[in-house]
């Protein structure tokens, strides 16, 4: 199993202007295939009076399942190098679309692949980037007095405070990367002499910011 990868989080919205083209590009993380053409759809929707709505896309955390189009740009000069653009980053789970409206300026085939990964290159580098690494979940219950001792671990340490619970103790639910969980709960537990519980929830891929 894939230990880790990197995708992008939520969508970003970047735009540009080339020999009077106005290119708007729009990326965002998508976990299936379903949900990237849901994606491109609206978008298609959204810029349907655009001269092309031409995308790239990779679905799973491998980079198997891919597809692109060039919406009617000249063969190769379009999806194709924004899928490039997409490998190059190694984003996994990452839909790209790049919408054009003609300026009335022809770019060519060269000025065409170089506006389109172009603009997917900025947008990419604009847009926040995760990696999604297995983390362990965990319950971790203290009695109130300990509180500000376990809240100034978990800011000093690499991991997700998800959900806290306030009743006759205190329930922080955090994701932790599954890697740095063992060391990570014994200096918890060493630091607050024993007087915390911690009880194992699950294993997934969560998005850690980089």
């Amino acid at each position: 199993m894939k230990e880790s990868y990197l995708s992008v989080l939520g969508e970003c919205i970047t735009e540009k202007v080339i020999e009077k083209s106005r290119f708007i590009t729009t990326s965002c993380h998508v976990e299936s295939e379903e949900q990237a053409r849901t994606f491109i759809a609206k978008l298609n929707k959204k810029y349907s009076d655009a001269t092309h709505n031409c995308y790239a896309f990779i679905s799973d955390i491998n980079g198997n399942l891919l597809r692109f189009s060039d919406d009617g740009e000249p063969q190769g000069t379009a999806g194709m190098p924004m899928l490039d653009v997409l490998k190059n980053k190694k984003l996994m789970q990452t839909a790209v679309v790049v919408t054009r409206y003609f300026g009335g300026i022809k770019l060519g085939a060269g000025g065409l692949v170089r506006a389109y990964s172009g603009a997917t290159s900025e947008n990419l580098e604009a847009a926040q980037k995760v990696c999604y690494q297995t983390c362990a979940e965990s319950l971790y219950i203290v009695d109130y007095p300990f509180v500000d001792s376990t809240l100034r671990y978990f800011s000093a340490k690499d991991c997700d405070v998800k959900a806290t619970e306030y009743l006759d103790k205190v329930t922080f639910t955090v994701a932790v990367k599954k890697h740095l969980v063992e060391e990570f709960n014994a200096e918890l537990i060493n630091l607050l002499n024993g007087k915390i519980k911690i009880e194992k929830l699950k294993e997934y891929f969560y998005p850690f910011k980089i």
